[in-house]
């Protein structure tokens, strides 16, 4: 992998773009065109594509780099849920692979796996509430965010009190610059028990997306949508993980 172009020239395509020229890539980052849509030609020659742009973009954007003859892609973009068929649709026709995920922060993916430990805690203990609290800055335009849905699909998944989504507690916060604050606790009469991930900026994120970008360069994946697990498990398994 040595060129790759990311479709968002936002505070996100910014982080990835600086982290990926200290690496020795060749970047290009493209905002958002007048008429919506990318132009292939703009993205040829790319090995890699980087989906950084907003929800509503996400599938024309793939579309696009499918048609500039790119086949890896990485999509860090939320918000596009209701599009996740046709883009699923999009890869497999065109054989082509990308690793999707809500956050690619590793502390993120590592947060999930603590809320599942501790649902699994709390859950069965009558008179422990669970609750989910996250805050963004004011622009972002996704509530609740990608990552406090996943986190809120997990806590309904393994709690054995609750049967949907409107049995728990979800409050989102958008004001000022905060780049990403996810909490998650279980409150009681007496006490209460709180786990929080603050993001203090768009580095952690850029590392996980790279990483992604390395993982699909380095060998052959199945055409369609794969999630960031695989690649979190194989930091995981290094001797050493750059905190």
């Amino acid at each position: 992998m040595h060129t790759i172009t990311i479709l968002g020239d936002g505070g996100l395509g910014g982080a990835v773009a600086a982290d990926a020229r200290e690496r020795g890539l060749t970047v290009r980052i493209l905002g958002r065109p007048a008429d919506g849509r990318h132009l292939p030609a703009a993205i040829a020659g790319s090995d890699l594509v980087i989906e950084a742009s907003r929800g509503d973009a996400v599938a024309t954007n793939v579309a696009s780099a499918l048609d500039a003859g790119v086949r890896n892609l990485v999509i860090a973009t939320t918000g596009w849920t209701a599009d996740r068929s046709l883009v699923e649709g999009l890869l497999a026709g065109h054989d082509a692979a990308a690793v999707a995920a809500s956050n690619f922060s590793l502390g993120v993916a590592l947060f999930g796996r603590l809320v599942d430990a501790a649902v699994a805690l709390f859950g069965p203990v009558e008179g422990f509430d669970p609750y989910l609290v996250e805050w963004h800055r004011r622009t972002k335009l996704d509530r609740p965010s990608g990552t406090a849905r996943e986190l809120a699909g997990r806590i309904v998944d393994r709690h054995p009190r609750l049967t949907g989504q409107d049995d728990l507690e979800v409050v989102s916060i958008r004001a000022g610059a905060s780049p990403g604050m996810h909490l998650v606790g279980f409150d009681a009469v007496g006490e209460t028990v709180e786990l929080r991930l603050t993001a203090r900026d768009r580095s952690a994120y850029a590392t996980g997306i790279l990483a992604a970008a390395d993982w699909l360069d380095r060998a052959p994946r199945p055409a369609g949508l794969h999630p960031f697990d695989p690649i979190v498990d194989e930091l995981l398994a290094r001797p050493a993980i750059a905190a």
